[in-house]
């Protein structure tokens, strides 16, 4: 786990709108491409731009430091055109062996890597045994290099199992190529921008300043949804490498941008003709390899426990291997698990740590609790957003970053997590309404599928229970109608409601969009026209709606502010079971009425079919619970999805709306230059106190972001005429 940081000069750069700078989470790699292969290739660097160039990249990996404090260093090549600068977080091979940047073992290939490697003992005697290739160090990450070498590229992404995100330059003879690549869900972040000719990546933008990148904001990224559905950030010019996809930069083809993996689902046409007891089966081989291979570590490993079924299965799994067969729990000899929960106040209804206790004294580990109060959740704001590096509407995120620091406080260095699981186990309630949308025609058994108008009437009656709990959440999100997704699909407007409200904005940001500011659009624009196929005739809606989620909230909000920028804040390198991609995909072949199961409460021995109640009615994660049946309590075994958020409902002149007020003031809010200082104002006001308003509470919690990266970063205000 580290941080990186890496630059590449280009001359192809104007014609491609791309420069190869690039940062990534623990590391830096620079590389300068203004050279023709046969004059300048062979032009060695002077000392004095060397030197320079060092500087800007050792800065800007001081800058994220917080990704990895245990050490750092800097690689530039002789012709000064490449450079690649890492912070290390040591996880596995403590030695020096194990410090980036890495270099090959012939010396003509190096890079910087990011995440972990998972089968890499495998995968290290395959790579020695099969094709001679020589190791410097016990690290998994080395692998990255080896299996380039061997397989090429995109042929080395096929036999990379984990979260991980790369910069690779191969100065070999004939190849001279510089190759970034991040992992298949997003696990480990990715940024690049272009200053001059250079071309930067980065694992977090603050890294980018050093390089002599200056922050605006992307005015229309933010308010046309850009920043959460596609390849946009919040600032101008910085974008994100999406998950499965690689580029590369050469002098010759200069910026190309390429897929290696895509999520698959199977045509909702065609029967399932394997048992049900076979895919139980499967599940729970799968996944209680992939916990097996997250607890390999030089280091503590711990366990994120809440009071839901996703983090109790991790735990009772971690449990099951590590007691009764023996596995080793990171560099625990003792094999001691622990475990860590977070508590919004004891009376709170966010509270899960009683279910959280009593799971853990039912498995035998020990759980430590943290306390966080309105305080702690004021103090942190500022500093949990500026890690963040972008606007969030709940605490919920803020609640994460305090949690990582207390892990941390207990010397543990990597820590096994939940996310991914309500991702592909149909787990969110607005799955739930897709999934009564259309038959299950792969599994004919359940009665929505056998009684077409029943199942209407249920989706109609989920889709009303979702917006009632969901919807007084979030701000609005203003959208009218419908995105032919799938007929009538309600998941653009669930996804959307995670953007802040159009009347946010100031007026002249109304004017430039005129009668075309619609988020759908954005949305549908960023899909390929194979995959808006596959969504709106070939896969189930609730396959539909999984992939349309995992393609924009999953990536740009559970596993940024909930997942990896909260926890590396604090050196813990987050590790996510549900996101194996083995384990994804083959539960992404399972029909749809496996993982949600209905089923109508008895009367007298017979169903029915309550017309208020279809939520009630339905098990989400139905295959996942009976998956993890040996492993967690019943209570857990037959509790309902609750989703973690944090508290809205906090008192006028306490220590949170005090903060805020104090924040957002009219000349710190006039001064992002696109947000209305009049809405915030009633937002404060309507946001707090015995009647809270919810989505006047998000409105603070967005603009607060906004304002505290402002200031943090030095972002200019925005003007109409950098709105394109």
């Amino acid at each position: 786990m580290c941080g990186i940081l890496a630059c590449c000069t280009c001359p192809q750069l104007t014609r491609h709108t791309v420069d190869s700078q690039a940062a990534e989470l623990n590391g830096v790699a620079s590389v300068d491409r203004r050279q023709t292969q046969d004059s300048e290739d062979s032009r060695r660097a002077t000392k004095a731009e060397i030197e320079s160039l060092s500087k800007n990249l050792q800065d800007g990996i001081n800058d994220i430091q917080h990704r990895g404090p245990d050490g750092s260093g800097v690689w530039i090549s002789k012709n000064g055109h490449v450079g690649l600068a890492h912070c290390r977080l040591s996880i596995n091979d403590l030695s020096t062996n194990g410090s980036q940047p890495l270099h090959s073992d012939d010396g003509e290939i190096h890079a910087v890597v990011n995440g972990e490697i998972y089968d890499h003992d495998r995968l290290r005697q395959e790579c020695g045994d099969k094709y001679g290739y020589r190791f410097s160090s016990d690290s998994d990450s080395e692998l990255v290099i080896a299996l380039y070498k061997i397989y090429g590229c995109p042929g080395l992404f096929q036999h990379l199992r984990g979260e991980f995100a790369f910069v690779l330059h191969d100065d070999r003879e004939g190849f001279k190529r510089t190759i970034a690549g991040r992992d298949r869900f997003g696990i480990k972040p990715l940024l690049w921008t272009t200053v001059s000719e250079q071309v930067l990546f980065a694992s977090e933008a603050k890294a980018f300043m050093a390089m002599g990148w200056e922050p605006e904001w992307d005015v229309r990224g933010i308010s046309d949804c850009g920043w959460l559905v596609d390849d946009r950030t919040i600032f101008k010019g910085v974008k994100k490498l999406m998950p499965g996809h690689w580029m590369e930069v050469t002098d010759k083809n200069g910026l190309q941008i390429k897929k290696y993996w895509d999520a698959e689902y199977p045509d909702k046409t065609e029967p399932d003709v394997r048992g049900i007891d076979d895919m139980v089966l499967g599940v729970r081989e799968r996944l209680v390899e992939s916990v097996r291979l997250r607890l390999q570590a030089d280091v503590p490993v711990g366990i994120y426990l809440s009071g839901g079924i996703d983090s109790s299965t991790i735990a009772g799994i971690a449990a099951d291997l590590v007691k009764k067969q023996n596995v080793p729990i990171g560099n625990e000899e003792s094999r001691r698990i622990s475990c860590f929960s977070i508590r919004f106040g004891e009376e709170s209804e966010y509270d899960e740590t009683a279910i959280a206790d009593r799971t853990a004294k039912w498995l035998g580990v020990e759980c430590f609790k943290l306390n966080l109060d309105e305080q702690a959740l004021s103090d942190n704001f500022a500093e949990a957003a500026y890690h963040c590096e972008h606007h969030h509407f709940d605490l919920n995120a803020v609640g994460k970053f305090c949690l990582s620091e207390f892990t941390r406080q207990h010397g543990v260095k990597a820590v096994l997590t939940g996310e991914g699981s309500d991702e592909h186990f149909c787990g969110y309630p607005s799955f739930a309404t897709e999934f009564l949308r259309e038959p299950d025609l792969t599994m004919l058994r359940s009665s929505p599928s056998e009684d077409l108008e029943f199942g209407d009437a249920l989706c109609k009656t989920a889709h009303a229970e979702t917006s009632a709990t969901w919807r007084p959440q979030a701000s609005k999100s203003e959208m009218a109608g419908t995105m032919p997704v799938n007929d009538n699909s309600t998941m653009p407007d669930s996804l959307l409601a995670w953007q802040p409200p159009k009347h946010v904005y100031q007026e002249w940001i109304h004017e430039e969009y005129g009668d075309e500011w619609d988020s759908r659009k954005t949305l549908m624009a960023s899909h390929s026209n194979d995959v808006l196929e596959k969504l709106s005739s070939k896969w189930h809606p609730s396959n539909s709606a999984m992939y349309l989620w995992n393609k924009s909230i999953l990536i740009n909000v559970i596993l940024a502010c909930l997942g990896d920028r909260a926890e590396m804040a604090h050196s813990i390198e987050g590790r996510t079971p549900f996101l194996d991609h083995q384990l994804a995909e083959y539960v992404n072949a399972l029909p749809p009425s496996i993982k949600i199961m209905y089923a109508p409460t008895e009367i007298n021995g017979v169903a029915s079919r309550p017309a208020g109640s279809a939520l009630q009615n339905l098990t989400e994660k139905w295959i996942l619970r009976e998956a993890a049946r040996p492993y967690i309590t019943d209570e857990l075994y037959n509790r309902k999805k609750v989703t973690f958020w944090a508290p809205t409902n906090w008192p006028k002149n306490g220590p949170l709306h005090k903060m805020f007020s104090s924040l957002l003031t009219r000349e710190a809010v006039e001064n992002l230059g696109f947000v209305d200082y009049d809405v915030i104002e009633r937002a404060l006001d309507a946001g707090f106190g015995e009647n809270t308003d919810a989505a006047s509470f998000r409105i603070v919690c967005y603009t607060a972001g906004w304002v505290t990266i402002s200031r943090k970063f030095g972002v200019r205000k925005a003007t109409m005429m950098e709105f394109d």
